[in-house]
């Protein structure tokens, strides 16, 4: 499966302009997956009653685009649903089906946890034959939430994770991809936001063994995943077998 993301330089707070600013950079573009960074319509943006979607209208632009590229297309927004806010991360599926997950972590740092209200669910999407766990931001440092019981091939992050952080960042998702054996892409966005933080480049795509397997083109970030690869890597290496029992409380 051939992944490309956006390194996003995020409008604040202006959904049009980064609907028109992501159809232009992916026009061009094939992929089986599209994956846009977290709130990729509004910025990491905590005055939720002013810009959280309440119409669907940056889930109906995912689904127009899944349409006219043929491909899926992933990425988080904030969403007001009976008068709650969830940081929401779609999937928009090529056929016009949708599966969704509610950032379960809330940034307490930032206030996120004030504002938003916490998924219930963890959520794991069959595409093309893969099982890919929807994972935001903040959900990377609890290790627990996303441990590996065999029933995923690929973890998604999208994130807001500012330049001062990023060595977190960066080494936590090579450890995810090697203790759950699994694959693990990890978009950030780029630029500064509306709170004058700084992102820096720093998406990467890691294999099981955590070996990078991305390549940087321009603001597009790429990797080609196979399915078999991981399989033949997993029945090599059956550390999955020696997990510990445990079941996840929600």
């Amino acid at each position: 499966m051939k992944v490309t993301a956006l390194n996003l330089d995020i409008v604040w707070k202006n959904k049009e302009e980064n609907f028109k600013i992501i159809e232009n950079e992916l026009h061009l573009q094939e992929a089986d997956l599209f994956l846009l960074p977290e709130m990729f319509s509004t910025g990491f943006c905590m005055d939720a009653s002013e810009v959280a979607d309440r119409n669907l209208e940056s889930l109906e632009f995912l689904q127009k685009m899944a349409k006219t590229k043929n491909a899926a297309f992933c990425g988080s927004v904030p969403v007001e649903e009976e008068g709650m806010f969830y940081n929401r991360m779609y999937f928009a599926h090529p056929e016009g089906t949708v599966d969704f997950y509610d950032k379960r972590h809330l940034f307490s740092f930032s206030g996120e946890d004030k504002v938003y209200s916490p998924g219930k669910k963890r959520v794991i999407v069959n595409y093309k034959g893969f099982r890919i766990l929807l994972q935001v931001c903040y959900d990377l440092r609890f290790p627990v939430f996303s441990r590996n019981n065999d029933g995923y091939d690929m973890i998604l992050y999208v994130a807001n994770w500012p330049e001062k952080r990023v060595a977190a960042w960066e080494h936590l998702l090579k450890a995810r991809a090697i203790e759950n054996l699994s694959y693990v892409f990890g978009l950030n966005r780029i630029g500064t936001d509306g709170n004058n933080l700084f992102y820096q480049e720093s998406s990467h795509c890691f294999f099981a063994d955590g070996k990078e397997i991305s390549q940087k083109e321009g603001n597009l970030v790429k990797a080609e995943m196979h399915l078999e690869e991981l399989k033949d890597f997993r029945n090599h290496f059956q550390f999955l077998n020696d997990r510990d029992s445990f079941e996840i409380m929600l």
